[in-house]
């Protein structure tokens, strides 16, 4: 028998496993000679075919894959919990341009909600402090890792070292994930459902700051999940009372009956990082993290 090089027979979790990994089998395939039948795209190897993998028949795998990947990096590096933060991508730093301004009124306006950006960045710090205090297991900041105020959660936990998660999607203009996700948390989506469970399979609270449609896409599927008892009652706090009573009437929904009066309890509104940390920091010095309550059905 041809003598075999030896290599490692344990699998990271320490399981014997004798069977030749995948790795290695991409490995040897990528060095088969080159001829028309191991040139043809029928003798790839199903996982490394790219052309494949994106068949409309394959949605169903993609769809697990992106649930996967994440959760595994994200288990591997040994994270708990986060803390999650919706906001705006056209909200600017103070001082810089409103890139996104369409008119003088727009400029205006979204010049004056460069404070939340500050807060953001604040916000992200108070989190990161107090994550580090678990070795970054827990209150991990986590963002949809674009510009804006997602720029400002993540460039807060940088500015102590602290490491932080970015969601990304792929949207028909370029982006790029912001320079302060830590690199190796930086995750990049196709399905904006399995984006949206990532956001909130680990949460502790959901802070959410003034945006638009994407923004308040996130704060209406978190309230409803947690008011139809599909999701923990965590914290879910809203910057800019202001803002968001001008753009949503909550309690117009209660009058007319189409929500429960008390639902709207499920909201807490701030303006600064400090109250928002405050919310979190009572919540959980109340209440057993293991045992948050969840609604009983619809409120």
């Amino acid at each position: 028998m041809a003598r075999m090089k030896k290599r490692n027979l344990r699998r990271k979790d320490g399981v014997w496993d004798p069977l030749v990994d995948s790795q290695q089998t991409r490995q040897r395939a990528a060095g088969v000679p080159q001829t028309p039948q191991s040139m043809s795209p029928s003798y790839r190897l199903a996982y490394t075919d790219d052309d494949f993998m994106a068949r409309e028949e394959l949605r169903p795998v993609r769809l697990q894959l992106e649930l996967l990947k994440p959760e595994m990096i994200m288990a591997e590096r040994g994270i708990n919990s986060t803390v999650v933060m919706f906001g705006g991508a056209r909200i600017p730093e103070p001082g810089g341009d409103a890139w996104a301004a369409k008119n003088e009124i727009q400029r205006q306006n979204l010049t004056a909600a460069s404070v939340y950006y500050d807060e953001a960045r604040k916000f992200a710090r108070l989190c990161s402090q107090h994550s580090a205090q678990t070795h970054h297991k827990e209150y991990v900041v986590t963002t949809g890792g674009g510009p804006g105020v997602m720029e400002a959660g993540n460039r807060g936990a940088d500015d102590i070292g602290a490491p932080s998660i970015g969601l990304n999607i792929v949207l028909p203009h370029e982006q790029a994930p912001n320079r302060y996700v830590t690199p190796d948390l930086s995750f990049n989506f196709h399905y904006f459902a399995i984006r949206k469970m990532h956001f909130l399979l680990r949460a502790k609270a959901v802070v959410v700051f003034p945006g638009g449609f994407g923004t308040l896409d996130e704060l209406f599927e978190t309230i409803t999940l947690m008011q139809t008892g599909r999701m923990a009652l965590v914290p879910l706090i809203l910057f800019g009372e202001t803002f968001w009573r001008t753009v949503v009437n909550f309690e117009a929904l209660a009058e007319f009956g189409t929500i429960a009066p008390n639902d709207v309890d499920l909201l807490q509104f701030v303006e600064t990082a400090e109250e928002a940390w405050e919310i979190i920091a009572k919540f959980y010095a109340t209440v057993d993290p293991a045992k948050v309550p969840v609604a009983s059905g619809v409120r």
